[in-house]
């Protein structure tokens, strides 16, 4: 078999080591090229073929936006997923109408990038018309929950943030998950991470106490005030996911119209 030939573009070597090291010894998917800035990226989409570009916007010299208006304007037709922590709607909008597909915000897991990989370099992804709608709504609210966590104080580089963002989009899309967090949300999580649900549990729960400690109390007010006392304590895991789930299925509208 044939491997699913990828080049990098991102200047975040500590990324690069991480996603090199990762596909090393993968079966299927190589990272045959590294470029750290646009300028090298696009010479290497000019001379050689690859099944997929894996592309930061955010970097020295010529930026991912940049690239991808140079490929525009070269005709180089190459499969691009967009990998970037800088989800201003306005840059979205401008990228997809470049022809990008996908989106994956960081920080990310790397077998998510690996599931990713392997879908979206697949012809029946490219041939089936609908799946850039899916994909954009999918995006779009991950943008979402990712803005209100960190702006309620959850570090992306603890387990329970990837948790509770997880936890969330499954409440998001089956409101009828608020009483079953026990028996589904955290088995879900958990077999998708091959861990425990009592570690997903407990990640969460420290989330939520790293958050109470360092947020912004007005927005905790505002989000939370109705439902918990922030005065005398934190909002269990279940307040929590279900509280920000119910904001943002009220407030998606600015978000879904990217």
């Amino acid at each position: 078999m044939n491997k699913i030939k990828v080049l990098l573009i991102d200047d975040n070597q500590q990324l690069v080591d991480m996603v090199k090291e990762y596909f090393s010894s993968h079966a299927v998917i190589e990272v045959s090229d590294v470029a750290y800035n646009g300028n090298e990226g696009l010479s290497l989409l000019e001379s050689k073929q690859y099944d997929l570009v894996l592309l930061d916007l955010i970097m020295p010299g010529m930026d991912g936006i940049k690239l991808l208006e140079e490929c525009e304007k070269k005709k180089i037709n190459a499969r691009i997923v967009v990998l970037t922590s800088y989800n201003s709607p306005e840059v979205i909008r401008k990228v997809s109408g470049l022809g990008i597909k996908y989106f994956m915000l960081k920080p990310f897991e790397l077998s998510d990038l690996e599931s990713k990989i392997l879908e979206y370099s697949s012809n029946e992804y490219y041939s089936n018309s609908t799946k850039k709608t899916i994909d954009m709504y999918y995006c779009n609210l991950q943008m979402a929950i990712t803005k209100l966590l960190h702006e309620v104080g959850v570090p992306s580089h603890i387990k329970g943030y990837t948790y509770l963002r997880e936890g969330i989009t499954m409440m998001y899309n089956n409101p009828n998950l608020s009483s079953a967090i026990t028996k589904e949300v955290y088995p879900e999580i958990a077999r998708k991470y091959e861990t425990t649900p009592s570690r997903v549990e407990r990640a969460i729960r420290h989330a939520i106490e790293v958050s109470w400690n360092r947020a912004n109390w007005e927005l905790l007010e505002e989000i939370f005030g109705y439902s918990v006392d922030i005065d005398k304590s934190k909002a269990t895991n279940s307040e929590f996911m279900v509280t920000v789930a119910d904001k943002l299925r009220l407030e998606y509208h600015e978000y879904s119209n990217v």
